[in-house]
């Protein structure tokens, strides 16, 4: 049998100066040329799993015990130098966010150069170029010099990743680790960047962790899963059998909670929130949030028990489960919808768009959109990256006021800038951006974030205002715990809840949401469809929903803009358009969306 390029065996990682642990009992293999898919909730420490493979941990935690043997090699115990090395030439990561991982001062070039310089420096001058060029081809960017003078903020999010991509497997490491590379991403760009993903680990024999909560992707990507639950890995097995026989009931529930592209699926959310480390309970930690939980759960953790070829679980009733729980599945996926099938009935529209063009300096990038927006309608806007999406969206929130054309709020003329906007019209239209890592304060708690629309709209402070946040977090599924806490402590799911919270103390008439969902797991995002949906009913509230998740679309909207290049290309109800599409543009973007075509054992 062939050595496994990754062998992880009883990986405790743990709290400094505290007896509470963030993973315990990781055990896993990755062969050669294998892509291994790691799933869960946010929090349940999937992306501490993926960074102890570079032998790094977060401010705050320490690897207690275990081994990561890495082509025959501990990482945890190699000193700082061998370490420095060993990252990038031996094992390579690729962030979520890739103008993380990019520095904004350097140009595209020198960055691959740099690579090669620091892992490669047998390299001379004519070997390094000729290297920098066979790696853009790799990753299918352009081979040109043109393209090596640019900077990062001149490239679109998908050709970021890329050269990012481009520097991970520029040495040809044994492993590579993938935390979210394909969040921030257009169907169209993520489809061809997990295909190079793909192609790249076959061709090379790397072997690849792949972090994420986009089960969709997971499934069409990966070879075998892991599911982890508060910081323990709770069912592994092939991702074909994952997904058509689930054992564990968390597993099932994630699944569950998965839109589908293809036809319109009921979500259905987990209850309750997955514990902190230093709030889980003893026993199964899913105990709580568990339809079959029993008093033994609560007393044991449960071992590993073999279900299947290759397939464990660790769940005292998966027998059960097994034999019950395709019950929830086939609910989940009988036709119907978290939204309401048929938009409200006609009024005035509450937001009004009439032939829009907007402009980044003498560039056009909007021509002549026009749309309207009912009171308590979901209206989705779809596209490829660069499409004009967002610039629609800032243009409504007053946040880009070079544009020509109408705005109308319940049938009065917008003011282009923000800040010349009433303040009554301001907490109208509340934005929620794609990047909670930007949109959130790193100065701020996170009580101090969400009670800021209440000072400003309300001129609430005090524990009056401590007990509206309180809410506003409950109302986002986040623990009342996180109230003191700062935005870097938080993971990217929760730092996004906690700006969904900010825009939702306003209690605005119009929620523009960018890319709103794309940084959170499935469970929770179908806990916010479910919460969005009962705001539109309760409050009457207007949303314009940017995404370029189709398979949301399907859930949530009503109606949905397809655009692309600046211009709305096809527009109608959900239905119409993915049931029966008209623009080729549009059924480019459908086919390239990953689907859930699952079929559960009854």
């Amino acid at each position: 049998m062939s050595v496994p390029a990754v062998e992880v065996a009883g990986l405790r990682i743990g709290l400094t100066g505290s007896p509470f642990d963030i993973v315990d009992e990781i055990d896993f293999q990755i062969e050669q040329a294998e892509v291994l898919g790691l799933v869960g909730e946010s929090g349940s420490g999937k992306t501490t799993i993926g960074l102890a493979l570079l032998g790094f941990c977060r401010r705050g935690s320490e690897i207690e015990a275990g081994r990561v043997t890495i082509a025959g090699r501990d990482v945890l115990e190699l000193d700082a130098v061998a370490l420095n090395a060993a990252r990038g030439h031996t094992v390579a990561y690729i962030p979520q966010d890739p103008s993380a991982a990019l520095n904004p001062a350097l140009r595209v070039g020198l960055q691959l150069k740099e690579m090669l310089a620091v892992h490669q420096p047998d390299l001379d001058d004519t070997q390094r170029r000729r290297r920098v060029f066979e790696m853009l081809e790799e990753v299918k960017l352009p081979a040109q010099a043109s393209f090596l003078q640019r900077y990062t903020h001149q490239l679109s999010g998908g050709q970021q990743q890329r050269v990012v991509l481009a520097m991970a497997f520029a040495c040809r490491p044994a492993v590579i680790v993938l935390d979210e590379p394909t969040t921030g991403l257009d169907v169209t760009t993520q489809a061809h960047v997990l295909e190079t993903v793909r192609t790249l680990c076959r061709h090379y024999g790397v072997a690849a962790l792949y972090v994420s909560h986009d089960l969709a992707v997971v499934a069409s990507l990966a070879d075998r899963m892991l599911v982890m639950y508060a910081g323990r890995i709770v069912e592994s097995g092939p991702t074909g059998v994952l997904f058509r026989d689930p054992a564990h009931p968390y597993t099932r529930r994630l699944i569950a909670a998965i839109p589908d592209v293809r036809r319109r699926r009921n979500l259905v959310g987990i209850p309750g929130h997955a514990p902190s480390p230093t709030q889980r309970p003893s026993g199964c930690t899913f105990a709580p949030r568990c339809a079959y939980a029993t008093g033994e759960c609560r007393v044991r953790f449960p071992s590993v028990e073999p279900v299947g070829a290759h397939h464990s679980v660790r769940c005292w009733h998966h027998t059960r489960v097994r034999a019950e729980g395709s019950a929830l599945l086939e609910s989940a996926g009988s036709a119907g919808s978290t939204a309401s099938k048929q938009s409200p009935a006609p009024t005035s529209s509450l937001l009004v768009v009439r032939d829009l063009c907007a402009w980044y300096g003498r560039h056009p990038v909007l021509h002549n959109v026009s749309i309207a927006l009912d009171a308590g309608e979901c209206m989705a806007v779809a596209g490829e990256s660069g499409s004009g999406k967002t610039t629609l969206a800032r243009c409504v929130a007053g946040l880009h006021p070079t544009f020509s054309g109408e705005l109308m709020l319940a049938g009065e003329a917008l003011e282009p800038q923000a800040r010349r906007r009433p303040r009554a019209v301001r907490r109208a239209i509340q934005y929620v951006f794609q990047s909670p890592y930007a949109s959130l304060n790193p100065r701020r708690t996170v009580g101090q974030i969400v009670a800021r629309p209440l000072y400003v709209f309300f001129d609430l402070g005090g524990r009056e205002a401590r007990e509206h946040v309180l809410a506003h977090l409950e109302r986002v599924a986040l623990s009342s715990g996180l109230i003191d806490r700062y935005p870097d402590q938080l993971s990217g799911g929760e730092r996004q809840r906690v700006a969904l919270a900010r825009a939702l103390a306003a209690e605005p008439q119009v929620l523009v949401c960018d890319e709103v969902t794309s940084a959170l797991d499935v469970s929770v995002q179908a806990a916010l469809v479910e919460l969005l949906v009962e705001l539109q009913r309760s409050m009457n509230l207007g949303l314009l929903f940017i995404t370029h998740n189709l398979a949301l679309i399907r859930t949530i909207a009503h109606r949905v803009a397809v655009m692309s290049v600046g211009r709305i290309v096809e527009s109608a109800s959900v239905e119409s358009v993915f049931v029966s599409p008209k623009a080729d543009y549009t059924r480019e973007l459908l086919a390239n969306s990953p689907s859930m075509n699952l079929t559960f054992p009854r």
